[in-house]
């Protein structure tokens, strides 16, 4: 039998080559894109997965039962969502070391400094910082309004209808009757954000 010129028999680095090749294409073609897996395996130690910055907001007689939550800031003061009655309240859950809260702080506070006159209450809620982490990024970025301190995680579990536990940032527009208005998953677009304050204000 003649053998054509260049080819030969096949050795057996060759056949667990083609092995590999032709597995290597049937798992990729089998593959299902994830997001929230490609962040969680990055390995990049961000320690956050990122929300979609989708944007919801309830109507009137589709929202839930008023917020309850109990909590302190970071200098001691009580906070109660009891006192928040008859007040649109913008909360925004974040800590330190979140790139894409950094990004938005400068915007929160500008919506803050906008709206304060209109009797909007902000409050941050921080999941994971010290006291001296917390302050620190407060004057890096110029946020004067104020945060609780949440790295117990009460206030995150009692949310947990809203706020994702690992979906930092977060923010959420209480209504005057301080039920959920409105929820920005991921970090938020200041003009986005300003339409639905103003729109729970007139509301």
């Amino acid at each position: 039998m003649n053998i054509p010129s260049g080819c030969g028999s096949p050795t057996r680095r060759s056949i667990i080559a083609g092995l590999v090749a032709v597995a290597s294409v049937g798992l990729a073609a089998c593959a299902v894109p994830d997001s929230l897996a490609q962040q969680a395996a990055a390995g990049d130690n961000k320690n956050y997965i990122a929300g979609d910055g989708s944007v919801e907001e309830y109507a009137e007689e589709s929202r839930d039962a008023p917020v309850a939550l109990n909590a302190k800031l970071y200098d001691g003061t009580p906070v109660s969502s009891s006192d928040w009655s008859g007040t649109v309240t913008v909360l925004n859950f974040w800590y330190a070391a979140c790139a894409p809260c950094r990004v938005e702080a400068p915007h929160l506070e500008a919506l803050y400094q906008e709206f304060t006159t209109q009797g909007v209450l902000f409050y941050g809620i921080n999941v994971r910082d010290e006291k001296p982490t917390a302050e620190a990024f407060e004057r890096t970025f110029g946020v004067t309004y104020p945060s609780v301190e949440d790295k117990d995680g009460k206030v995150l579990l009692a949310m947990t209808r809203f706020v994702p536990p690992q979906a930092v940032p977060t923010t959420l527009v209480l209504d005057k009757e301080g039920r959920v208005a409105a929820r920005i998953l991921g970090g938020l677009d200041k003009s986005t954000l300003k339409a639905l304050i103003t729109s729970t204000l007139n509301a």
